[in-house]
């Protein structure tokens, strides 16, 4: 098996954005749970995120969402982002809490829901334009939840037509990245329900479109890394959204569900040059309910980055050998062999070699930080899902 000290360095050049919503308070349907100390604005959402860079060196960006995220000045959050050690990163569009969009947004019958649809993504590309951010990432909530509702086809030439309008409007620098989700809201159908229908929409577009794969959205059994190999294979993997699930979009902490499947999906990322891509973005996607959310998204990205490691250390010519010979056991052995070998050990060595805390946990509760803003962020109203 390859030795750890081979990828070392490549593990340095790891990078997971952190989206401002997870600072936030989240929950379900039934309940949505206050937490001490959580961010009142954008700034502080920020402040927050800075924190998970400080202590894993692997958190160098933080995605926002709009409206959510709206300020007075970009140029300010953009400043305070780079104070506090990180920048701002993705522009999340948001076309799923209006009332106009009950029956749909960018695939509305109504011209006037779907330009007012279509102009909310001209303000996300002017608001990039002000952040310096290259992605605009797309999900939609619309779709049907009756057969008969609506014309099926007639939606997806709408959806087209929308979404040709936003890429024309994209800067020569600027990408959009269209996410999938097989149901919910919608129950009956939606309107971008997998990874084949982001494929045609985007690729429809032209080279600025590109396919969000968020890991929590798929049906129960679907094999999510052979999808990471065919966006690779198709050049169209834009960007991730890491998180885990048990039932349906649990948007766990990632790994917590299946860590193996993470391992298998980091795999294929590897054999596919997506790792350390630039063209192919990782990021989470997740909501801490019921735990403390700086510490959530520390080993969030921990968690990555383990898997990442166990990804790295597969012996790739025995694999190879393996396969070539038709040896199922032992190509499998292989596999095998790399997720069950424990990093933790290697991982504490790396970042204490590079100046970081060998336990970022340990190290993030011994700062004082949670303290600190559970006393200085009284009054105000939270931020939360939705603000």
């Amino acid at each position: 098996m390859t030795d750890f000290a081979t990828i070392s360095d490549r593990l340095a050049a790891q990078a997971i954005e952190l989206p401002s919503w997870a600072f936030g308070n989240s929950g379900t349907r039934f309940r949505v749970f206050t937490t001490p100390g959580v961010p009142r604005n954008p700034f502080e959402k920020v402040s927050d995120a800075a924190q998970v860079h400080r202590y894993t060196a692997l958190a160098p960006s933080v995605a926002l969402h709009i409206p959510w995220d709206k300020v007075d000045s970009y140029d300010d959050l953009a400043k305070h982002a780079e104070d506090v050690g990180v920048r701002l990163g993705t522009i999340n569009s948001n076309t799923f809490q209006d009332e106009d969009y009950k029956f749909g947004s960018v695939t509305h019958r109504d011209d006037r829901i779907r330009q007012k649809a279509i102009d909310h993504h001209f303000e996300c590309i002017e608001i990039m334009h002000q952040t310096g951010s290259r992605d605009l990432k797309i999900w939609l909530a619309d779709g049907t939840n009756y057969p008969g509702q609506d014309d099926l086809r007639a939606r997806q030439d709408r959806l087209a037509d929308s979404l040709e309008q936003i890429y024309a409007r994209l800067g020569d620098d600027q990408r959009m990245v269209l996410e999938y989700k097989f149901f919910e809201p919608a129950f009956y159908h939606m309107d971008v329900p997998d990874w084949g229908t982001s494929y045609a929409q985007v690729a429809a577009l032209g080279p600025k479109a590109m396919v969000c794969l968020d890991t929590g959205h798929h049906a129960p059994g679907t094999n999510i890394e052979f999808i990471v190999m065919q966006l690779l294979r198709l050049g169209k993997l834009g960007s991730f959204d890491f998180n885990s699930r048990f039932y349906a979009d649990d948007d766990l902490i990632v790994g917590a569900a299946d860590p193996f499947q993470l391992f298998r999906i980091l795999v294929e990322v590897v054999r596919g040059d997506g790792y350390a891509n630039p063209d192919v973005a990782f990021m989470l996607d997740q909501c801490h309910n019921i735990e403390n959310k700086i510490p959530g998204q520390i080993r969030s990205v921990l968690n990555v980055q383990e898997m990442t490691a166990r990804a790295l250390l597969v012996d790739r010519a025995a694999l190879d050998a393996a396969q070539a010979s038709g040896d199922v056991l032992a190509a499998n052995a292989v596999l095998m062999d790399a997720f069950y070998t424990d990093v933790r050990a290697d991982l504490a060595a790396w970042r204490a070699s590079r100046g970081l805390p060998e336990d970022p946990m340990a190290a993030y509760a011994a700062s004082g930080y949670f303290e600190t803003i559970t006393g200085d962020r009284v009054g105000g109203t939270q931020a939360g899902w939705g603000a």
